[in-house]
């Protein structure tokens, strides 16, 4: 498992055991993992966005923090906030941090993730220019996730 991995993982540890709310300190954190703070700030500005759910908010300084809350909203309203966010080209990496969101947070199950993933993934748009790709498996997405609704 790559070191991102772990950091993202270890933090969604920290968020579940603690109602979705959790406060690090960034030097603390690298030194307990391991890694490089610059290591923790990647995977906190790629993996705990408003996209996927998350609210970030920082104090630097000695006494700093970085306190990262899961927004709790309806399955409807979850779904709703990711479809606002796509925007016009998603790519595939994109895509799956947000369906291994929606399956930890429980909007989809395995069976619909492995599914949405399949339909996502770059073996689907082989036969679609490069220039396309981001573009369509946005459109895509956002239709899923529109029928998710009336699931």
């Amino acid at each position: 498992m790559r070191m991102s991995d772990l950091v993202a993982q270890y933090i969604k540890d920290i968020l579940e055991q603690q109602d979705g709310e959790a406060e690090i300190k960034r030097n603390e954190l690298a030194t307990t993992l391991g890694c490089v703070p610059s290591q923790i700030n990647y995977v906190i500005t790629s993996r705990f966005t408003p996209e996927q759910g998350y609210i970030v908010e920082s104090r630097r300084g000695g006494g700093g923090y970085i306190r990262i809350t899961r927004i709790n909203t309806t399955r409807g309203g979850a779904i709703m906030h990711i479809v606002n966010s796509i925007g016009n080209a998603l790519d595939k990496a994109t895509a799956e941090i947000m369906l291994d969101n929606m399956l930890t947070r429980g909007i989809i199950d395995r069976r619909t993730a492995r599914l949405m993933a399949a339909a996502l993934g770059e073996r689907a748009y082989l036969s679609v220019p490069q220039q396309y790709r981001d573009a369509i498996r946005a459109t895509v997405f956002k239709n899923m996730l529109l029928t998710l609704l009336d699931t």
